[in-house]
């Protein structure tokens, strides 16, 4: 890869990604969920990665429209969670310098109860798989996250650094199939015993947010994390779950990783799925170093 955006382009194509969730966002606020009609698709293992609704797709539909005319002159790919089965889609983050990484509603499941914990996500990434801008917008709340690589995270246009909320417990953000993983007891105890070496007096698990809003919330919390742990089978999150959030937690000074402590792989040719190397989300570098380190020796002594 060759191209790189001036500090002038990635504002700008920032400013339109922030124009893009937002007008999304806006739209599925303002959609009575009482007449909401849902389907499955074929992907992951879980009834959150199959979920699909019209709402998800119009959402999609408005990025991608306001995204298009720059991704045509800029030659950007578009990756969407809804058209990610599309052959050109699939092949063009391989060819082009970046590409558009967009998940048009995450938190669909929450959504589609009535309940909170969704949003949209827009990042833009490069061919080899760094986020260079991430977007997030929580239309409930209205606010919106922003950052770009090296220029700093903000929250509805004001610069923003991770722990805002601070608690006397390690809260534990997670997804439902957390509690069902195989080594959901061996993860339980890493957690606890960090907690304990740690000085927090409590192990808090929080649940029911889709991934965006999981991330966000740890990188707004003084004491947190978001874990999810490696599956053989195919789920675990995608790609378009974790890409701004991880560019915006990177610029507040957050801590994210796969659950190994790597560098989150972004544009691997196998799958957009993220069941390979887990993910964590921590809002210092010490909990996160501590819970790798934890796990990667309870892990050590587990046939699974």
């Amino acid at each position: 890869m060759n191209k790189q955006f001036s500090k002038e382009q990635l504002g700008a194509l920032c400013r339109l990604a922030i124009q893009a969730a937002q007008e999304a966002g806006e739209w599925i606020e303002k959609f009575d969920r009482q007449n909401l009609k849902t389907v499955y698709k074929n992907a992951g293992s879980s009834e959150a990665s199959q979920l699909v609704t019209e709402v998800d797709i119009a959402s999609e539909s408005i990025i991608r429209n306001i995204l298009q005319s720059c991704s045509e002159s800029l030659d950007i790919a578009f990756v969407g969670e809804e058209s990610s089965f599309d052959t050109v889609d699939a092949l063009e983050r391989f060819t082009k310098p970046y590409y558009w990484c967009v998940d048009p509603l995450d938190g669909t499941l929450p959504f589609s109860q009535g309940r909170s914990g969704y949003a949209v996500s827009i990042a833009l990434v490069e061919q080899t798989g760094k986020p260079v801008i991430g977007v997030v917008y929580d239309p409930e709340r209205r606010a919106v996250w922003h950052a770009i690589d090296e220029q700093g995270c903000y929250r509805n246009g004001i610069a923003y650094r991770s722990g805002k909320h601070s608690s006397k417990g390690l809260q534990v953000y997670a997804d439902a199939s957390f509690k069902t993983h195989a080594n959901y007891k061996l993860a339980f105890e890493a957690l606890n015993r960090c907690a304990e070496a740690l000085g927090f007096d409590s192990l808090n698990f929080i649940y029911g947010s889709g991934a965006v809003i999981n991330a966000c919330n740890v990188i707004d919390s003084n004491n947190a994390c978001y874990l999810k742990l490696p599956t053989l089978e195919q789920g675990g999150g995608s790609i378009w779950d974790f890409a701004a959030t991880a560019c915006i937690a990177k610029e507040s000074g957050a801590w994210v990783s796969n659950s190994a402590g790597q560098t989150l792989e972004l544009n691997r040719r196998e799958s957009t799925f993220m069941n390979h190397q887990g993910i964590l989300f921590s809002s210092s570098d010490q909990i996160a170093q501590c819970l790798i380190e934890t796990l990667s020796r309870s892990m050590g002594c587990s046939d699974n």
